[in-house]
């Protein structure tokens, strides 16, 4: 089931790849995300140290977080995937032109899991090019349906 999607990422990248990843979260994130409180808008995944890590998504605490934390919604959070997939990442990244972006936030057999996409970005005429398409698309559904 799906909280979150990251439908920018869709419109500025080609996506090559997916994994699915699992998230180091706090107690007080798990809550907000299961709450719907969170973002991916202007999120990437970087490598650092042969590790992969999150930045730029925000979780906004609830009004009822704890009192004995101080809530950071945007702090760095680390990705969890076997260090097979990890290195295979790593090599299809370094190449020119392809970047790890978030695409999808969902649950797993009860856990948070982050779904990741290696992408390549694309140009402007690219961009109109797919806009074209699904406007096609929608226009060819419409026809249908009157017939």
């Amino acid at each position: 089931m799906s909280i979150i999607q990251n439908k920018k990422a869709f419109h500025d990248y080609f996506i090559e790849d997916r994994y699915e990843t699992g998230l180091v979260l706090e107690g007080w994130e798990v809550k907000a995300i299961r709450a719907g409180r969170v973002q991916l808008k202007e999120a990437y995944v970087i490598i650092r140290n042969g590790e992969l890590y999150l930045i730029g998504c925000h979780i906004s605490p609830l009004k009822t977080a704890s009192t004995h934390i101080d809530p950071d919604p945007i702090r760095t959070r680390k990705l969890l995937l076997h260090a097979e997939e990890i290195n295979r990442l790593i090599g299809k990244a370094e190449r020119a032109g392809f970047t790890i972006v978030p695409l999808d936030l969902h649950y797993k057999a009860g856990r948070i899991k982050l779904e990741i996409g290696l992408a390549k970005g694309k140009k402007q005429h690219d961009k109109r090019e797919s806009e074209k398409q699904k406007e096609w698309e929608r226009d060819k559904q419409r026809l249908m349906r009157d017939k």
